[in-house]
């Protein structure tokens, strides 16, 4: 059996939030993907740390509190998670791109930190300070100053070529995203409609009163400032559903957010620091291919092929299983300094479970150890 293989599992289902606000601070999934046909996965501006497979939560149409004038061959698509207004618009070739309007509290990550993860996503590598200051073009949105880049490279996933439109605007209520990404061609094809859409766009509170506390979020958005979406006190907890496991000394637990189900800081000398991300999907999370070349991204790293991640992955022993582990060094985005991966995926009861161990080379080469028997010794719920 491949080690492709091991790790696939056929529910197809999603019981998980989906991830954000790691470099956006993110939003969980925002995978680069070629979209043929209506139905499959859309991409969200999300963090890092969501599986590559992971699905959107959707619910509902676009809201209205915030919206452009929608180009007639744009059709409205779910908001999901963490949008306020979706879309998809087919090519003549059947091909697909994605559009999403994201509000986020705060700064939500810097331009440059955001510009390279996307870079990353579509296997680019991280532009330099001064790289970075030629990529934006000026653009109006809504009738104030933003932020474009246009951003070209290709699918981790299917090796196809394409193209992200991505529109940054900071407003006094935070941080506005609004992105197209899909195959190569339709996304070009696109752009002068994307441009007139963001023009077009009436942020809350523009001439009607409202503000972003009135808007319509999403049931599952993170709450901004003191917004808090109505279905927020219903949500799980992310300790629900979480297995038994031992922690190892030293590590530290902190609040894992929305949308992972544990973390982990680790401190080494000279104040270093370590994560360990635990997040969990259904199926096989975008399997292992996606899954590797997505953290690749995070360390700057060119993507690999089916055959260059297989001989990059070995397995270790679990509880009723294998698990697969890699281990990859690259740079540090934002500092430029030797950084570390260790992650491993765990097929369990129909879901996947990933575990990432990310930090300076040297404080992960001392918690590597402890870190695989962190993941060997996981008892997870029957």
């Amino acid at each position: 059996m491949s080690i492709a293989t091991q790790v696939k599992i056929s529910a197809l289902t999603c019981i998980a939030a989906v991830s954000l606000l790691s470099a956006v601070t993110g939003c969980g999934r925002d995978d680069v993907q070629t979209y043929r046909v209506p139905k499959e996965k859309t991409p969200q501006l999300a963090a890092a740390d969501l599986p590559a497979g992971h699905p959107d939560i959707s619910g509902g149409s676009s809201a209205t509190a915030a919206a452009g004038k929608t180009p007639a061959d744009w059709q409205e698509a779910p908001v999901g998670q963490m949008r306020v207004a979706s879309y998809r618009v087919k090519g003549k070739d059947g091909k697909m791109a994605d559009i999403s309007v994201i509000p986020l509290a705060g700064m939500a990550g810097s331009d440059i930190d955001n510009v390279n993860r996307w870079r990353g996503q579509l296997g680019l590598a991280p532009a330099s300070e001064s790289e970075f200051n030629k990529l934006g073009e000026q653009v109006q949105v809504g009738g104030q100053d933003g932020k474009l880049y246009d951003l070209a490279g290709q699918s981790a996933n299917s090796g196809e070529k394409n193209r992200m439109l991505a529109a940054i605007v900071r407003r006094p209520d935070g941080a506005w995203f609004f992105k197209m990404v899909g195959d190569e061609g339709v996304v070009g094809e696109q752009k002068t409609a994307f441009v007139e859409y963001l023009k077009s766009f009436s942020f809350p509170g523009t001439g009607s009163g409202t503000t972003l506390q009135d808007a319509q979020l999403p049931p599952s958005h993170p709450p901004i400032g003191n917004i808090i979406p109505a279905a927020a006190a219903a949500a799980p907890s992310s300790s629900e559903g979480k297995p038994e496991w031992q922690v190892p000394a030293g590590w530290k637990e902190i609040d894992a957010g929305q949308f992972l189900v544990a973390k982990f800081i680790i401190s080494g000398s000279e104040n270093s620091q370590a994560a360990v991300n635990v997040s969990m999907s259904a199926g096989d999370g975008g399997g292992i291919l996606a899954n590797v070349n997505r953290w690749r991204g995070q360390l700057g790293l060119n993507q690999l092929s089916q055959a260059e991640v297989d001989k990059l992955v070995s397995s270790i022993d679990i509880e009723g299983g294998k698990a697969m582990l890699v281990d990859m060094s690259g740079t540090d985005m934002k500092s430029g300094g030797k950084m570390r991966l260790v992650g491993a995926v765990v097929p369990q009861n129909q879901h996947t479970w990933f575990y990432k161990l990310m930090g300076p080379a040297p404080l992960v080469e001392q918690q590597k150890d402890a870190f695989a028997k962190f993941v060997q010794g996981v008892k997870y719920q029957k």
